[in-house]
């Protein structure tokens, strides 16, 4: 396992430069090309980052880990308020940046990996905190199988802040009977209790994106609702929106449509009812009653 914890002086002094200038200034210092196949726009503006911060209530008994730090813009912040951070880059040319933007925050170490190919729980065993954060900058096309392995492996993450492109947090903390809800907020808002932090101008990142991002949280629920078979639950769901335009009774054919429609009719839906419609706990209920 590659760590690097930085411990030299900073030669620009103890506080990091945001400016846009200083930024380009650092990147063609060290020759660095953005690469898009790693989805990779670095946040440069210093007020979000600590409104943010201000928002997810970091403690001095918290361990972050940080997700694609890119030039460490975000990682600077999080090791003023956290105990330590656990950084997964997975772009080994970000290393000298990195190295010269985070030499005097000791309590940072990076693994260059691919996040999706480590085991977690291991690389944590040698820490020791109360409280275990996930934040991250993400492109649309990775933050779902993150958030996968998160629930899959059962990394102890109390609270994981992620920001992503605006029309992917919109799905994420959806409601029912809105256009953005479907099958994944349902599987989401099983395990999580999903808000909305803050929206981030696309003017606050370099290379600037084509949209807007969104700040969006996933408070890990102490209890999680009960399943008779999360299997035939995560299944259901699945198929309900298998067709989204189509009705409960069209998606729904290969199940026991009379007890389905009696749960429906118990919360004041049907069979000619759209899944989209139906909140997380009318699921669990026809999952349950079909178990």
């Amino acid at each position: 396992m590659l760590f690097s914890v930085f411990k030299r002086y900073n030669k620009r002094g103890d506080s990091m430069k945001y400016s846009p200038k200083e930024m380009h200034t650092l990147l063609e210092t060290n020759a660095f090309s953005f690469k898009k196949k790693f989805g990779q726009n670095f946040i440069i503006d210093e007020n979000i980052i600590d409104s943010i911060l201000k928002n997810i209530e970091l403690s001095k008994d918290t361990m972050v880990i940080e997700i694609g730090p890119g030039a460490g813009s975000l990682t600077y912040k999080l090791s003023k308020y956290a105990k330590n951070v656990l950084c997964y880059e997975i772009d080994t040319s970000l290393k000298a940046i990195l190295d010269e933007n985070l030499c005097t925050c000791s309590n940072v170490d990076i693994v260059y990996d691919d996040f999706l190919k480590r085991d977690i729980n291991k690389d944590l065993e040698k820490y020791t905190y109360n409280k275990l954060y996930v934040v991250a900058n993400l492109p649309y096309y990775i933050t779902t199988p993150i958030l996968v392995k998160f629930i899959e492996e059962q990394v102890p993450a109390e609270k994981m802040v992620f920001m992503v492109q605006k029309e992917v947090g919109d799905r994420f903390k959806a409601k029912p009977k809105s256009k953005d809800y479907g099958s994944l907020t349902v599987y989401l808002n099983y395990y999580f209790a999903v808000r909305k932090v803050i929206q981030v101008s696309k003017n606050v990142f370099l290379p600037k994106p084509n949209v807007d991002s969104i700040v969006i949280e996933f408070k890990r629920k102490d209890k999680l609702p009960f399943l008779k078979k999360e299997e035939l639950f995560f299944k259901l769901v699945r198929d309900s929106f298998s067709q989204k335009r189509k009705t409960i009774k069209n998606n729904l054919k290969e199940y026991d449509l009379e007890k389905i429609e009696k749960v429906l009719q118990k919360n004041a839906f049907s069979l000619a009812s759209r899944a989209e419609e139906l909140p997380l706990e009318v699921f669990i209920e026809i999952a349950n009653t079909l178990s």
